[in-house]
């Protein structure tokens, strides 16, 4: 296999304004803003979200029913875990726990999500800074760029894991894409013999694969010094926050159900709440320049978007799941765990791994962890059980409900009357708690790396990279429609003559 390209040649720019738009590798839009001061080194810069805010609004008036089938088409890589928070805030308008067998079915769905979006994020928006460079070539640093360097044989089995993946989410969910199967309490369709055996064949091979796949960043960026020095750089991709997870009654990693954990620095516990009790721990603010919030813990304050423990900037990604638990339930996840644990100690870190770009390495030990308790679950008897619904259940009254989304904690908080109609509605989606950590981030990389009005594309680059590490979904955090731009609307006269078009750009 070809060796990565890291760093290109820098040329001098006259501009102090380097403007990278469109950022390329996430879902949904976005743009870096750059300043430089009279040095030519960066005065500031920016992580801007230019789509307008407005889903929750359109939701209101709507039966609170269909919220978890609205709400999953916020977007087209996560709508398994909307639909799975939406489910738990829809329970909870009907005061209807779930069955257990409904939340088992659930269960195995969103752990199938998760290895599915895992496994895309990955390989096909993380993998080309690192399998082909920072620096390669940016018509070779593609998914294509990736499967020529590593091969036919690991490409096809990408391909074949995460179909896989999307198929058991079709089978239980009854779309591959935008999950329909969330009823009051239940669940609209029980698993078959023949469902659960297909579901434990694939299982089998996605535990596999998730094993590859570690094995993959310990060969492609662990062996690689420079790469492991760029990572363990205080001065590029490093702040310190707190962090956010979900965990169980052990404290170990959860992704379904249970309550919220945010740890120090140190990995102390700082608070734990339950899903109804987080406006108590989390707001939101506002600056001028994005139409993203900037959520903050409560106990803190807000101070704009800085790090230190001192600011009430936290991040909720896979680094910080890691982080927020103690353990991990699974036996192979935990063992990565311990891996990475012992490798981060070895370099002198004491508490919460800070590093942003170690975020890749945690979200394949969470595909690990997923795959092994989508096998637990697919061997389960609960997984036949046909009690799978509630019934004379009535609305009226407030649903919470939060899961781990791939890309952070997602919170849906609906109100509906006692006909089922939504009242209000409020959304923190998993990339909008990491928005100020993304500026952050951003920010200081682009300080760390162009002196004297030295750019090159690599660089540039290497500053994009600080975002994708989060795995953004900026049409969920946004709650944008449709969340893809340009939009263009064309109005009509009854008898389909052309009356105006507008255009958002």
């Amino acid at each position: 296999m070809a060796g990565p390209i890291i760093w290109d040649e820098k040329k001098k720019t006259t501009e102090k304004r380097i403007t990278v738009d469109p950022i390329t590798r996430l879902e949904g839009h976005g743009k870096i803003e750059i300043f430089l001061d009279d040095k030519g080194d960066v005065k500031h810069a920016y992580w801007q979200i230019p789509e307008v805010r407005g889903f929750e609004k359109f939701c209101i008036g709507r039966r609170v029913t269909e919220m978890n089938q609205i709400t999953a088409r916020l977007c087209g890589v996560c709508p398994g875990a909307h639909h799975m928070a939406s489910n738990k805030a829809i329970d909870g308008c009907y005061n209807a726990k779930p069955t257990e067998a409904a939340f088992h079915i659930r269960d195995t769905f969103f752990h199938a999500h998760f290895v599915h979006s895992h496994i895309a994020h990955f390989y096909a928006l993380a993998a080309p800074d690192f399998v082909c460079g920072p620096a390669c070539p940016k018509e070779e640093r593609t998914v294509l760029g990736v499967v020529a360097r590593v091969g036919l044989e690991l490409g096809g089995a990408v391909l074949k894991a995460r179909s896989q993946a999307q198929q058991i989410q079709a089978m239980i969910g009854g779309k591959a894409t935008h999950p329909c199967m969330g009823v009051p309490g239940g669940v609209s369709k029980a698993i078959s013999k023949d469902e659960a055996k297909v579901i434990q064949e694939y299982s089998e091979n996605l535990v596999a694969f998730a094993e590859t796949s570690l094995q993959v960043v310990r060969d492609v960026v662990l062996a690689n010094k420079e790469y492991v020095a760029i990572i363990t750089n205080p001065d590029l991709f490093y702040n310190e926050t707190y962090h956010m997870g979900m965990v169980n009654k052990k404290n170990q990693l959860e992704f379904h159900d249970g309550p919220v954990r945010v740890v120090d620095h140190n990995r102390k516990e700082f608070i734990k709440y339950e899903p109804y009790d987080y406006l108590d721990n989390v707001a939101e603010a506002n600056e001028p320049w994005s139409y993203e919030k900037f959520p903050y813990l409560r106990k803190v304050g807000y101070k704009g978007p800085v790090p230190g423990m001192d600011s009430g900037m936290y991040r909720a990604t896979p680094l910080s799941r890691l982080n927020a638990c103690e353990s991990i339930s699974t036996p192979k996840a935990q063992a990565a765990l311990e891996e990475y644990r012992g490798l981060f100690a070895s370099l002198g870190v004491k508490g919460s791994v800070q590093f942003s770009l170690a975020t890749h390495w945690a979200r394949v030990i969470e595909m690990l962890y997923a795959a092994e308790k989508l096998r637990e679950d697919a061997y389960s008897d609960k997984l036949l059980d046909a009690n799978i619904k509630q019934y004379d259940l009535q609305p009226g009254g407030r649903g919470v409900g939060i899961v781990e989304a791939p890309r952070g904690t997602l919170t849906h908080d609906y109100m509906s009357d006692e006909n089922g109609i939504v009242t209000s509605c409020n959304l923190i989606v998993g990339t909008t708690n990491n928005n100020g950590p993304m500026c952050m981030d951003v920010c200081k990389v682009a300080k760390g790396l162009i002196h004297n009005f030295e750019v090159s594309p690599g660089l540039l680059n290497m500053v994009e990279m600080a975002f994708r590490a989060y795995d953004p979904c900026n049409s969920c955090a946004t709650h944008s429609l449709p969340g893809q731009m340009p939009l263009e609307a064309t109005i009509r006269y009854s008898d389909g003559e052309v009356f105006d078009t507008i255009r958002k750009n």
